[in-house]
């Protein structure tokens, strides 16, 4: 079933199978539920891979709890709404997210958490990463409304998302960063698509846009003050309009230099 999930959490389950030598069938009626699971019939019954579903009766309350209580994110088979089987996902951060984070906090940002994921796996996730601020079991309709949120009260929002539950957060977003190694709708939803799918690019791009946005202000700069003294002392006649001529041309090859020199900056890293 979790064959045709575009979830990690399912892509994870199928390649399990698969490493364990399981033989995949194909389920007929599949159906992604958008932020809960999936469903479909497999051997002519209702079989559900997903999040624990309480008000359809697809639950097992004391041992999920336990289980989020270790920062673990639980997934339940069901079959007509009968738990036959649970598998717990422990989530690890990557050490380059770690550094992302506090790079990113050393730099003046505010980081928020935005998941689907349950607040207990979710906070647990964050504490490590170094987050405070954490958005938890929202569901993908109620992402780019939280984002919105998120705008009227500390304004531009950069929003970085790989999932297809993550698209309309990033259209919301001021700018939509995709991770590369995501889904083809979350990557065609982003305004930057960070290729090599890891947070280090992330503060690589952000530096790289500090870098030109300075290089535009020093451009237009000079491009200003070549103008502003040499047109009026030229007006004056105080100013021989050969030497004029010569300043502006000054003025556009500065400006060329100056920009080409940005090849040659040196953007440092996460060390």
């Amino acid at each position: 079933l979790e064959q045709g999930s575009e979830h990690p959490l399912g892509k994870a389950i199928v390649e399990k199978a698969r490493e364990k030598g399981i033989k995949l069938g194909s389920p007929e009626d599949f159906r992604a539920i958008s932020g809960v699971g999936v469903e479909g019939i497999i051997g002519g019954v209702k079989v559900y891979v997903g999040k624990p579903l309480i008000e359809d009766g697809i639950s097992f309350e004391t041992i999920i709890k336990e289980l989020e209580e270790q920062a673990k994110t639980v997934v339940v088979f069901a079959v007509n709404n009968k738990v036959i089987g649970i598998i717990a996902v422990a989530d690890t951060p990557k050490d380059d997210a770690r550094k992302a984070v506090k790079e990113l906090k050393e730099m003046g940002f505010k980081v928020v958490m935005l998941t689907g994921d349950n607040r207990k796996t979710a906070e647990a996730i964050a504490k490590q990463l170094g987050i405070s601020d954490v958005y938890a079991d929202v569901l993908p309709a109620q992402k780019a409304q939280v984002i919105s949120d998120i705008q009227r009260k500390y304004g531009t929002v950069a929003m970085v998302g790989d999932g297809i539950n993550d698209a309309p957060a990033l259209v919301q977003a001021n700018v939509g960063i995709a991770i590369g190694t995501g889904t083809d709708i979350a990557i065609e939803a982003g305004d930057i698509i960070l290729v090599r799918g890891d947070l280090s690019s992330l503060i690589t791009a952000i530096r790289l846009s500090i870098a030109t946005f300075r290089k535009i202000r020093q451009n237009l700069f000079w491009a200003l003050i070549y103008n502003a003294v040499a047109i009026p002392l030229a007006v004056l006649g105080l100013l021989h309009p050969v030497i004029a001529e010569f300043c502006m041309a000054t003025s556009s090859v500065s400006v060329v230099t100056n920009a080409n020199m940005l090849r040659k900056s040196k953007i440092d890293p996460i060390t």
